[in-house]
């Protein structure tokens, strides 16, 4: 039909000409409109080619057959099959298993036989910090999703102060100008001028088109990365300059047969303001500095970093039922079949970006920045620890995890912690407080090491069911093997270790025939007491066996005169 028209002569020659000019162009400067639709095709490249040869030959054959009766048996076959593969794939959800299998073979799995120490504890939890990074915002601003990251050597939340969705002119004109950087450490997060860092970005999360970070970002993507790469979480940190970046963290989806999701490096955005130069790079090639896994070793900001999407990390922590074989997590067996839990009213879930320190267990993982999972049996009613998965937050190609089970150490998981928390505290009002985010908190006390989850109390604003921060939050943290819940300071991180002592320590010492620890060092002026208060009784006991000398001498002269 095209070759028809193109041989009518020099004006529809022209036409055709323009037309495709047009559709190049559109391809070209369209390609992060199109790309969900590219990266669809291959993530179901193998189900989608199945499908099309299944139904050529069957419409082949059905446009060969003269028989009605056959006709009519290919149609009930095409349907019957994709019924079943619908049902079987979708439904079932078998498609996921085998990709989630894939997954597993992929990982370089690692188990530890001892858990490392947390360090740096966080207070608050993400959506306390969140909610109150937006009560200090203006109307026309909105606040991105923290994430937790290293700046100058400490764990700060970080987000972008950018233009709001809600009012669609900001997000086509302004920049995104300014950054929070709060410490994770401190009980009172402030979100004042010292916190709130000056630095302009042409692209963000929240504006429109070209200057969208998702735009831009595919934009930047090379033909063959349009397949296989998508954006995921945006990060702020600073880069081995100390200037302010965008790290946009990239996922790449890898094989044929059930293609699965993996890290594949970041995209780097420099900060700078919007022009026409800016303009031009957006719209053609797109904007950032991409880095590769195996690159990010040569940028030190970018090492012991938090760069991992967590929808990769959570699909690899969640892979491990597979670990008793391919056929474990099928109904009839389900022997070492795990989950992660997630929890209805804990508005952030699994993974916790925690903050360990692997120097004593000596395997020669970094100590730093991970994405923590503590994985539960399948079943509802079963609440136990089973697994403690620890994945590097840098991208680092390991997973490390702890059998909690085979070592059989009874431990209660994050799923029963809530129930805990709300028994401890009947008096509370639990109808707008919730027990969220509970992390490991793991030390050295009383002669070894303990796991304990730290736990942090949130109300709920009732119009609109979202957390309400608080400057200085209950905090909780549970014994998971003992069960009880002591209740700490958020204002003296430096008392936890001594105020758990206190509370557990007969109960340690009962079961576990352990030592006196937490004796407090005296004082000289409680030492220069007690030495005098030992005078004095030494000189009342002197006094005393000088008088009863005294008497038993009379006695002993009553006697002789009788």
């Amino acid at each position: 039909m095209l070759k028809r028209y193109w041989q009518k002569g020099s004006k529809q020659k022209r036409n055709v000409i323009i037309l495709a000019i047009i559709f190049i162009a559109l391809l070209f400067f369209l390609r992060d409109d199109y790309q969900p639709a590219l990266l669809f095709v291959r993530k179901f490249i193998f189900v989608i080619l199945l499908g099309s040869l299944i139904l050529f030959f069957a419409l082949k054959n059905f446009r060969k057959t003269p028989s009605t009766g056959k006709r009519i048996g290919i149609l009930f076959f095409l349907i019957a099959f994709f019924g079943v593969f619908y049902y079987l794939g979708w439904n079932l959800k078998l498609y996921d298993y085998m990709k989630t299998y894939n997954v597993y073979n992929s990982l370089n799995r690692i188990e530890i036989v001892e858990l490392p120490l947390t360090q740096n504890e966080r207070i608050q939890p993400l959506r306390n910090i969140f909610s109150m990074a937006n009560e200090s915002v203006g109307e026309t601003k909105d606040v991105s999703l923290p994430h937790l990251v290293r700046v100058d050597g400490t764990n700060q939340w970080t987000m972008a102060i950018q233009p709001t969705e809600k009012y669609y002119w900001q997000g086509l004109k302004d920049n995104t100008e300014e950054v929070f950087s709060v410490s994770s450490t401190t009980p009172f997060p402030r979100f004042s001028s010292e916190n709130r860092i000056p630095v302009t970005f042409s692209i963000g999360e929240s504006l429109k088109f070209s200057r969208n970070t998702y735009n831009a970002v595919v934009q930047r993507l090379n033909p063959w990365m349009l397949f296989n790469y998508e954006p995921s979480d945006t990060y702020y940190m600073k880069n081995d300059a100390g200037a302010w970046v965008q790290v946009v963290s990239l996922i790449k989806w890898k094989g044929f047969f059930f293609p699965y999701p993996t890290f594949g490096g970041v995209m780097i955005v420099e900060n700078g303001d919007h022009d026409w130069s800016d303009y031009l790079e957006r719209i053609t090639i797109g904007k950032g500095t991409f880095i590769a896994p195996e690159e990010m070793k040569n940028y030190a900001f970018l090492t012991k970093q938090n760069t991992l999407a967590e929808k990769v990390s959570r699909l690899q922590a969640e892979s491990l039922k597979f670990i008793g074989g391919f056929s474990d997590p099928l109904p009839w067996n389900m022997k070492t079949a795990v989950k992660i839990p997630d929890l209805p009213d804990d508005q952030n879930q699994q993974p916790f970006v925690t903050d360990f320190d692997f120097s004593d267990t000596k395997i020669g993982a970094y100590s730093g920045l991970y994405h923590w999972f503590g994985l539960e049996p399948v079943g509802d009613e079963r609440t136990s620890l089973t697994y403690s998965v620890f994945i590097p937050a840098d991208g680092t190609d390991a997973l490390y995890y702890y059998d909690h089970a085979s070592k059989k150490q009874g431990y209660a998981g994050v799923s029963a912690m809530p129930l805990k928390v709300i028994e401890s505290k009947k008096e509370y009002d639990w109808s707008a407080n919730k027990p969220v985010e509970f992390r490991p908190y793991i030390k050295n006390i009383a002669g070894r090491k303990r796991m304990f989850f730290l736990g942090t109390i949130s109300s709920i604003k009732q119009e609109n069911a979202q957390f309400d921060g608080s400057a200085t939050p209950d905090l909780a943290l549970i014994d998971a093997e003992y069960r009880d819940v002591v209740w700490i300071d958020a204002k003296k991180p430096s008392t936890w270790n001594e105020e758990v002592y206190v509370q557990l320590n007969e109960a340690w010492r009962a079961s576990e025939n352990i030592n006196i620890y937490f004796e407090k060092e005296k004082t000289i002026l409680e030492k220069n007491r007690q030495i005098l208060d030992s005078i004095q009784l030494i000189s009342k006991q002197e006094k005393n066996i000088k008088e009863i000398q005294r008497l038993q001498k009379q006695i002993d002269s009553i006697k002789m005169n009788n």
